[in-house]
């Protein structure tokens, strides 16, 4: 698969394509549905397959002070995309500009005359152009008049709930992670370099990993969590706390700080990935140090009473 940003580089396709547009924030199970569709199509009418996607959320452009967080970064997108058979996936700039295209100036100068599309593979509820003022039967519209097929993808349903990016963050938001799980098709994870924080876990006997998640990235619920930590190609079972350490005095910064358990290696300026499989409990300001001492270590009984069951 070769990745392309829009804005940075200059490419000519010659060959047709078949296109699956939409923002793709999660890369959830529907999102897998269509990408799945998209490539299938395209091989069948011998066209190459490009997911056709953005580098922030629309919404973050449009809506200025409504702040939609992402699910996925660029990276992470790129990370999970590798693994299936598209051809390309095209990163767009989403800018002041961008969003005051006409629906009819989008698909004809950037879908059709750039990109050279044939098939269109959309969800139901796809919107395009200016304010999205183009839906899917106006994107049918623009087919027959371009010359290109639409294909759309039913809603999928998991627990009578229509899979869907806003639902995915409303559960993360909250801290209901095995949810968020069904949804996503995969552990819902935040990845970052390590940092030296205040050094309060190894004061306490608990050394963490911290680190400080992308900008725009959604963060879980403050909140303990049974989490596995991926490092340098291997994954550890741990412990995650999200929060301001509301114990100690002075801390108003959010931290993300990951207890390896039965790990003792310097990992400072190492890049991990953390899985959130559940969470345990909220943030709690505790009476003091003996007292916070006492509940890390139930926190770290109850994840390996977790990882216990998960291998029964």
């Amino acid at each position: 698969m070769e990745v392309i940003y829009g804005k940075n580089q200059q490419i000519e396709f010659t060959r047709p394509t078949g296109i699956g547009l939409g923002n793709f924030d999660g890369l959830h199970v529907a999102h897998m549905a269509l990408i799945n569709t998209l490539i299938s199509e395209s091989k069948q009418g011998s066209l190459e397959s490009i997911l056709y996607t953005f580098t922030k959320h629309p919404e973050n452009i449009i809506r200025k002070k409504l702040f939609t967080p992402l699910i996925t970064s660029v990276n992470k997108k790129m990370r999970l995309l590798e693994v299936t058979q598209l051809d390309y996936t095209y990163f767009e700039e989403f800018d002041e500009s961008f969003s005051r295209m006409s629906p009819e100036a989008f698909v004809r100068d950037i879908l059709v005359d750039k990109l050279k599309m044939k098939l269109a593979v959309t969800g139901v509820d796809y919107r395009f152009g200016y304010k999205g003022q183009g839906d899917v039967e106006y994107l049918k519209v623009l087919g027959r008049k371009y010359n290109y097929k639409v294909v759309t993808i039913p809603p999928i349903k998991i627990d009578d709930d229509i899979v869907s990016s806003t639902l995915i963050r409303k559960h993360v938001k909250k801290g209901d992670m095995d949810s968020a799980f069904k949804l996503l098709g995969r552990h819902y994870s935040i990845t970052g370099i390590v940092e030296k924080g205040k050094r309060i876990g190894n004061t306490l006997g608990f050394p963490t990993a911290n680190i400080y998640p992308e900008e725009y990235l959604l963060i879980p619920l403050d909140g303990v969590y049974v989490t596995r930590t991926l490092l340098n190609g291997r994954m550890y079972n741990s412990i995650t706390n999200i929060g301001n350490n509301p114990t100690f005095e002075g801390q108003k910064v959010l931290s993300i700080e990951t207890y390896i358990l039965d790990y003792n290696e310097d990992i400072y300026g190492e890049g991990i990935e953390v899985f959130f499989l559940q969470k345990i409990r909220g943030e709690k300001k505790f009476n003091g140090v003996d007292e916070l001492v006492d509940q890390i270590k139930r926190d770290i009984k109850s994840a390996r009473e977790y990882f216990s069951d998960m291998n029964k």
